[in-house]
């Protein structure tokens, strides 16, 4: 049965204001063992469920036969990681981020401490995706694998890779859980919980997409880490996704939605916690209020990626008719393609990017540059790269489009801060 535990805060700091050194009890979340659960849905739920899968699929089927599938994935998968990295308060651009990831490639320091934890998230990502296809196990060591990239480039990377030895808490003081929101199990059960957790990832019994919510929520629920369980916890729902061979090809940016709808959200999880029988009927109600939220975030993640895929075939086609002669399999060709996945290039990383030498790759950009497509810009202090100022700006009205609840910035704004439409050149 899923109950609090009571326990005891003992303050033992004295030089902070008098709110925060108190001593108090405080009530800890043991949540059931997922395993042993027996998961009911609701017929609007199953329904729901079933239409996200659907659109999932529908995503990777149908934009294999497209123009440029890996740009799409690329891009999808740095907005997926931007959006869960905003949910924890880190604040970047996509033009910021993308120059910070070229600096990075061309081996330059960049000096952006928000940018390059960012980039963290973004090789935490794709570690996971490429650690696990259909069938592979989620394991433990996969999950302390991910969150010591996640913390590799911040402050706190002693903490990476290790379950807390601590009591954790969600809001409330930074000092004490007296007045917190929600407090995890105590660290001595976690290990258990995650055996658990990464024991029911690896069933097939359930759809994939009420089984990513469930393991969402789950690990929310456990908090293992000492920071960076969100992060974590929304890698896990494409290990899933991946796990079950619903995303082979591309991730639906269900981060963005969830970071718009962030009150439905919370709530979701909250009410994902019951106290009592897994059987009861707020076990019940709450199992179905969350995976019916989370399932509704998938559908909606996928129609934006539509939207998004749509506007970069826009994009190529403009360019092509401005460059009026494209000779097929050329490098500028190739890099016409491979643009939307990679904004931001300088010549040594687009010759990697397409597979031919500095010199045609050069001829490429500099065509590109002259037609308007791409213009020079700086990354560090003085090393020369381009940029496709279109392609930023659709990634932008992307982050801006599923920050909107109406999936219209013209009929809604968004109810999150998102950044400018058009960011300033820099």
């Amino acid at each position: 049965m899923a109950k609090v535990l009571r326990r005891r805060w003992v303050s033992e700091i004295s030089d902070v204001p008098r709110r925060d050194r108190r001593s108090c009890e405080y009530d800890a979340y043991v949540p059931d063992p997922l395993l042993a659960r027996r998961f009911v849905f609701d017929g609007a739920v199953a329904a729901d469920v079933a239409d996200a899968e659907t659109a999932i699929s529908r995503l990777n089927v149908e934009a294999s036969a497209l123009v440029d599938t890996e740009a799409l994935a690329r891009i999808l998968l740095r907005a997926e990681a931007v959006a869960s990295s905003r949910i924890e308060g880190l604040e970047v651009g996509p033009r910021r981020l993308l120059h910070a990831e070229a600096a990075r490639r061309a081996d330059v320091a960049a000096g952006d401490v928000t940018a390059a934890e960012v980039l963290g998230n973004i090789d935490a990502m794709v570690y996971a995706l490429d650690a696990v296809t259909q069938h592979d196990p989620i394991t433990v060591d996969l999950l302390l694998d991910i969150h010591q990239r996640l913390l590799a480039d911040t402050s706190i990377r002693e903490h990476g890779g290790r379950f807390r030895g601590q009591q954790n808490w969600i809001g409330g003081s930074s000092y004490n859980p007296c007045s917190a929101a929600f407090v995890p199990p105590p660290h001595e059960l976690v290990t258990d919980l995650m055996d658990d957790l990464c024991a029911f990832c690896n069933t097939d019994d359930l759809p994939a997409v009420a089984q990513a919510a469930i393991a969402h929520a789950q690990f929310e629920t456990i908090h293992p880490f000492v920071d960076g369980n969100g992060r974590t916890g929304r890698a896990l729902i494409h290990l899933v996704l991946r796990r079950r061979g619903l995303t082979p090809r591309v991730l639906p940016p269900v981060s963005l939605v969830l970071a718009t709808r962030a009150r439905s959200y919370i709530n979701g999880l909250t009410a994902f916690r019951y106290r009592g029988a897994a059987t009861g009927r707020q076990a019940h109600e709450g199992l179905n209020q969350w995976v019916g939220e989370f399932a509704a975030a998938c559908t909606r993640a996928v129609d934006d990626a539509f939207a998004f895929e749509a506007k970069t075939r826009e994009l190529e086609q403009r360019w092509r008719a401005q460059l009026t002669r494209v000779r097929a399999n050329s490098a500028l060709d190739l890099l016409l393609r491979a643009l939307p996945g990679a904004p931001v290039v300088t010549v040594e990383s687009a010759a990697a990017l397409i597979g031919r030498t500095y010199k045609p790759a050069n001829d490429a950009i500099q065509r590109m540059v002259e037609a308007g497509v791409l213009r020079q810009v700086t990354i560090g202090r003085r090393n020369r790269a381009f940029e496709a100022p279109e392609v930023i700006t659709a990634f932008t009205d992307l982050e801006r489009q599923l920050a909107s609840p109406a999936g219209n910035t013209q009929i809604s704004e968004p109810s999150r801060p998102v950044p400018a439409r058009r960011e300033s050149r820099k």
